[in-house]
């Protein structure tokens, strides 16, 4: 993962997102969600958790909005949800892999497909894009906030909790982990002091591609149509 930065890619959705409340209620929702589903509704035992429901507080997102997705991943209510991953290719061939959350498969498929239509993409096979991506755990600390942290220190207390990666960038300190570690390593690191600005299981892209301004418009009005979608909790593309 030499010379890609994950915090890069956040940073400009994030930025590009900041002025729609309702985009930042849905990514919260989605932190929720993957977080709860992963390892349990109980915030004292779930660190990831905890930290995504301290920002959704600090970002004034109703209670029902929180509970609401807590049900979601845990079943509540009576719901039954599967979760289906499709992939495709977006605008100047980026690969695009959707994550939902679904009760309606034939649904959520009609849509997405129109999704990647109307930006002139198209909805592949099982298989067609997954490849060229990695599952990592992904935690990030604040360099401004930690202005006392060095990168060795960094480097070792998180080599020593079994971390795969550690990169340094201007703003962060990215720490890269097996999906499977991802909670232990997290713990580990907060019991030890540390304080993440991210901590999520996600997807990181083999070989980040640079595309035209035109082409990232395009791919961006993609990213958008899919994320207003209610059934997707997250898209991740090859674009640098």
């Amino acid at each position: 993962m030499s010379g890609h930065s994950k915090w890069h890619n956040i940073q400009g959705r994030k930025n590009a997102q900041d002025a729609k409340r309702g985009k930042i209620f849905q990514k919260l929702a989605h932190d929720l969600y993957v977080a709860a589903k992963a390892g349990g509704a109980d915030t004292y035992m779930n660190a990831s958790l905890r930290l995504v429901v301290e920002k959704a507080k600090s970002a004034n997102m109703p209670k029902d909005n929180i509970q609401r997705a807590l049900d979601k991943a845990s079943g509540a209510g009576g719901q039954k949800f599967e979760e289906v991953t499709y992939e495709g290719y977006g605008t100047a061939g980026v690969a695009v892999l959707v994550e939902t959350s679904t009760d309606n498969i034939n649904r959520t498929v009609s849509s997405i497909r129109n999704s990647f239509k109307h930006f002139g993409g198209a909805l592949g096979t099982s298989g067609s894009v997954a490849f060229q991506f990695d599952r990592k755990g992904y935690l990030a600390i604040d360099r401004e906030i930690f202005s006392e942290l060095d990168e060795d220190t960094v480097l070792e207390a998180a080599l020593e909790a079994g971390a795969e990666d550690v990169q340094t960038q201007d703003a962060v300190f990215e720490i890269y982990t097996a999906p499977n570690d991802f909670q232990t390593i997290e713990g580990t690191l907060s019991e030890a002091g540390y304080v993440f600005d991210e901590a999520e299981v996600t997807m990181i892209a083999q070989n980040p591609m640079i595309i035209s301004d035109d082409d990232r418009e395009k791919l961006e009005q993609l990213i958008d149509e899919l994320e207003e979608n209610e059934d997707v909790l997250a898209v991740y593309t090859t674009a640098d």
